[in-house]
């Protein structure tokens, strides 16, 4: 809890010990003054449990939930179809259900887009490609019943986690210390990385000023997945691997969606400070970890 005063109000943030919620939590006392949080994890009760659930929430009476946990991994939603349903559509769900009175806060994903635009707006049609962004579309239309309620889609997040492996950054790192002497990386592939703190940021004013509907929340800029490497792996030291430009063309896995990059111009009249780009942020932080 970050704060011990019980006349602030509660917020609930699920997912406390992923990127994303632990970044919400870290920075609460800054942002959300005024609230005390609670960080729910598995240790605390099982978000499949739909009785503890219920029964945690008429005990606390949070007056805002953000909702963090989810099955985000691409491949773990494919190979595990229902459950990534149970969990990021009917957990979902029910929370926004019994938050039916208050500020509600849901994550999506930019990959409910196919990428053959680009550059998507929040009024643009989804297409998903995989199991994971056809569960984020159903949670958003659940969440969205609720003229209260925010969806907020993101794109790849950077931080640091205790896990040491639940942003993108931290599996690349991983990626490249054993990759050998060089590894290719796609130059048609685009996403609008941002800092999972800079979100964290974003998503408490949103919430705070009861913003609702889908806001895109993401990096001011679009860089291929070539670009994001290069970026990284300058402030690593300890990568020798070379990256070399690859095409996503030639992956021979299933359809990949190559530009996802959303506009943000809608947040960015929200917020009191601007979201920035990727690079531009690794430039204003250079002794942060990531």
């Amino acid at each position: 809890m970050s704060s011990s005063n019980l006349s602030f109000p509660l917020a609930w943030v699920t997912g406390a010990n992923g990127l994303i919620g632990s970044y919400l939590l870290a920075i609460a006392s800054r942002y959300a003054p005024g609230w005390r949080v609670r960080g729910i994890t598995r240790a605390d009760f099982d978000l499949l449990d739909a009785a503890a659930v219920e029964h945690e929430f008429l005990r606390d009476r949070p007056q805002l939930v953000i909702h963090c946990a989810a099955i985000t991994v691409v491949a773990d939603a494919h190979k595990n179809p229902a459950l990534a349903r149970r969990v990021n559509v009917d957990v979902t769900g029910q929370l926004a259900q019994l938050a039916s009175d208050i500020p509600f806060a849901c994550f999506s994903t930019d990959l409910v887009f196919d990428g053959r635009q680009g550059n998507y707006t929040e009024a643009d049609a989804v297409n998903p490609l995989t199991v994971y962004g056809e569960t984020k579309v159903a949670a958003e239309q659940v969440v969205l019943r609720n003229p209260r309620h925010l969806v907020v889609r993101t794109s790849i997040n950077a931080g640091v986690t205790a896990s040491g492996n639940r942003s993108f950054n931290e599996q690349l790192h991983r990626t490249l210390l054993s990759a050998g002497p060089g590894m290719k990386l796609f130059t048609d592939e685009f996403r609008c990385p941002i800092a999972a703190v800079e979100t964290a940021r974003a998503v408490w004013e949103l919430s705070l000023k009861r913003c609702a509907g889908i806001y895109h929340v993401a990096g001011a800029k679009k860089l291929s997945r070539y670009e994001i490497g290069r970026l990284l792996a300058a402030r690593w030291p300890d990568v020798t691997t070379t990256l070399e430009t690859g095409s996503a063309k030639d992956f021979p896995g299933p359809p990949r969606s190559l530009d996802t990059s959303m506009d943000i111009s809608k947040v960015q009249g929200v917020l009191s400070v601007p979201l920035p780009g990727f690079d531009e942020w690794l430039a204003g932080n250079p002794a942060e970890r990531v």
